[in-house]
């Protein structure tokens, strides 16, 4: 996609198009996703503005943030005019958003259904090309005290030691947990593996006297939910 180009910037566009004076006069909810994007690049290359190429690449994307929030720096590299800076602030800007997301989900003061749990999870790990393991730790009012990643593996699954899952809640003296992973794949539907070792971990709960509220499977926009669908 590379090739000699000179940019052109905002400046050199005509008034009515530049998002930044848009943003100005109208606000930041009158601009698109690509008009965003184009501020973020300030400038497009010999062929095309910065608005034509932020909608280039979110074409390429399918107009879906979330697969572009996937993209990597050498991805977005490839679009002609994307340097490594304008790179990085693509994937700056989206990771910001992602963690307001979640601040956002952890705000809520206490979790009293499987939505708010996946509110936490959905940013973590609801966009990811691999497994993840995570927990949220609760105390009695079932507030989270803290979010742990248990292991990382690979596209179809990871290994769960429940050691680490308890070591850390006796630390915390919690209460109750929330557990949850994804599925890159995104089938929601939970495998005998996941099953057995939501049972393996109840039963070891139990024991400490420490309540497994639910098992959450996590994709780009749904969940799976063990307490809603009466199995856990």
């Amino acid at each position: 996609m590379k090739n000699s180009t000179k940019s052109l910037t905002i400046k050199e566009w005509n008034e009515e198009d530049r998002p930044r004076e848009k943003l100005i006069l109208k606000g930041v909810n009158s601009l698109s996703d690509a008009e965003l994007i184009a501020i973020l690049i300030g400038s497009g290359n010999r062929n095309a503005s910065a608005v034509e190429l932020s909608k280039q690449i979110l074409n390429h994307f399918s107009n879906n943030l979330n697969q572009l929030a996937k993209a990597s720096l050498n991805e977005l590299q490839s679009f002609n005019g994307i340097g490594e800076a304008k790179a990085i602030s693509i994937v700056t800007a989206l990771e910001l958003g992602k963690r307001r997301r979640l601040a956002q989900a952890l705000s809520v003061p206490k979790i009293t259904c499987s939505k708010d749990a996946y509110e936490i999870f959905q940013p973590i790990i609801g966009d990811i090309h691999h497994e993840e393991f995570w927990v949220l730790h609760l105390n009695n009012n079932n507030k989270v005290i803290e979010k742990q990643m248990i292991s990382k593996g690979g596209v179809t699954g990871t290994l769960v030691d429940i050691r680490i899952v308890f070591k850390k809640s006796l630390e915390l003296l919690s209460t109750a947990m929330i557990l949850g992973h994804n599925h890159p794949s995104g089938k929601l539907e939970p495998s005998v593996a996941d099953k057995q070792l939501t049972s393996k971990i109840k039963n070891a709960a139990t024991t400490l006297d420490i309540k497994v509220l639910d098992h959450l499977i996590v994709t780009q926009k749904a969940y799976f939910s063990f307490a809603d669908e009466g199995i856990l």
